[in-house]
């Protein structure tokens, strides 16, 4: 009888049929831990994408907002730019915007903000 004779070959197999469903089982549970993972990044991707979005159209807005301005003061006529229609309209796009860029980074919400005013609600209609 020989060295190799010595050994329950059953017991083996049987010990390496019970590592490999352990180690089966471990690389189920990580594609699980790794798909949900990705699923979270991809969400906190769409959010920031939103956000820079949102962020962009503020500046073009607040650049609109200068511009138009510019135009009523330096006119022929000076007007006050804070009681032009066109520049209540930007500032309640610029705050509707804002509100939303709010939400999207968990901030509260002001009172302004959840109840569109008659000016933003004109504004908003006319984009």
């Amino acid at each position: 009888m020989g060295y190799l004779d010595s050994f329950n070959w059953e017991e083996i197999k049987k010990d390496l049929q019970q590592g490999l469903e352990k180690s089966m089982e471990a690389v189920r549970q990580s594609a699980v831990e790794v798909q949900k993972k990705a699923g979270e990044l991809t969400e906190e991707g769409k959010r920031q994408y939103k956000l820079i979005r949102l962020k962009t159209r503020v500046h073009e807005e607040i650049s609109d907002l200068g511009a138009k301005t510019y135009v009523l003061i330096s006119g022929a006529k000076a007007k006050n730019p804070a009681l032009d229609t066109g520049v209540k309209g930007i500032i309640a796009r610029i705050q509707d915007l804002e509100a939303q860029i709010g939400i999207l980074e968990g901030k509260s919400i002001e009172g302004r903000a959840k109840t569109p005013s008659k000016a933003r609600t004109k504004a908003l209609k006319k984009k």
